[in-house]
């Protein structure tokens, strides 16, 4: 890839340089416009500028950008179940085998390596060829994910999801018959100081740190010993569903980590699914809502159950 060279005059006084540059030129973001800045891709009146420059009106700027990184992903052709996409963003339906980051262990075969191999013209995230990741899901959590192809996007889809106004709801079969049928569980969750690798409830007045959660559910449909349940969740912390849903006594089947060990049903994975995520597009703030059903797995056992 070559360098990007940009020439333009800035006519905002009283603008600091980078709040102007990202202004104007908003494919790239402020953070973005003050490491070029600092990096010395831009030059105001031919002379190089500090990122908190005042203008006066009417400076000449030349942006010789450098290339987008290669991050060293690598693209594969991994199919996806793509249940939208636009210039701004994605929404893939990720079964649940799927590992989202690279990472120890699973250097490859993630969905980001899958995405980069979909999108092989990605824009890119703070100038490296990667998609943006908005929010998580576990490797054995199936659902809708949604994925920015660029910074902007990237920033107006957080939002969104920092502010609360995204809408998160899940399917959860649990063990044991849900009551009351439906409840707010407003429980702190924090990393449990006994099991790092696990989240836990952590009581008020703790010494160890814990961030505020709020998971409502509803019971969908009762069965012989377990009950269906839709969760909203209104905030995002690590593993919340299933923290919640095992701290009131009813924990996820197939969830042996908070769960029991032994899974009451013939499930290799937590029966855990992302089913609606409603949102506003980066491109037009027009309302999306997006459904997956049940995937094959978890739809049989439901099966299973309404025959029993």
């Amino acid at each position: 890839m070559t360098d990007t060279t940009l020439a333009f005059s800035l006519d905002l006084p009283g603008k600091r340089l980078d709040q102007a540059l990202a202004q104007t030129m908003p494919d790239w973001s402020r953070v973005q416009w003050q490491r070029y800045i600092k990096e010395g891709f831009v030059t105001v009146n031919g002379a190089p500028a500090k990122p908190s420059m005042r203008l006066e009106g009417g400076e000449q700027i030349v942006a010789a950008l450098p290339p987008v990184a290669d991050t060293g992903l690598v693209a594969e052709a991994i199919p996806l179940d793509i249940r939208y996409e636009d210039d701004d963003m994605l929404v893939v339906n990720k079964s649940a085998d799927l590992v989202v980051h690279p990472a120890a262990g699973h250097d490859s075969g993630t969905l980001v390596n899958a995405v980069l191999h979909h999108c092989p013209d990605l824009p890119g995230i703070g100038g490296e060829r990667r998609p943006g990741i908005v929010h998580r899901l576990d490797k054995d959590t199936s659902g809708l994910i949604v994925i920015a192809k660029n910074d902007n996007a990237l920033r107006y889809l957080q939002n969104q999801f920092k502010e609360r106004t995204v809408e998160k709801e899940y399917l959860a079969l649990v063990d044991g018959l849900i009551h009351p049928s439906q409840a707010l569980i407003d429980a702190p969750i924090g990393r449990d100081p006994r099991q790092r690798k696990k989240m836990t409830v952590i009581p008020p007045g703790s010494s160890a740190s814990s961030r505020p959660a709020q998971t409502s559910y509803v019971a969908e449909t009762f069965f012989e010993d377990h009950t269906l349940v839709r969760c909203d969740l209104h905030t995002g912390r690590t593993h919340q569903i299933r923290v919640h849903l095992a701290y009131i006594g009813f924990p996820i089947v197939g969830d042996t980590v908070y769960g029991r060990r032994k899974p009451s049903l013939q499930l290799r994975r937590q029966f855990l699914h992302a089913a609606v995520l409603t949102m506003r597009r980066p491109s037009d703030d027009q309302p999306l809502r997006l459904e997956a059903e049940l995937p094959a797995d978890l739809q049989a056992i439901i099966d299973q159950l309404t025959a029993s």
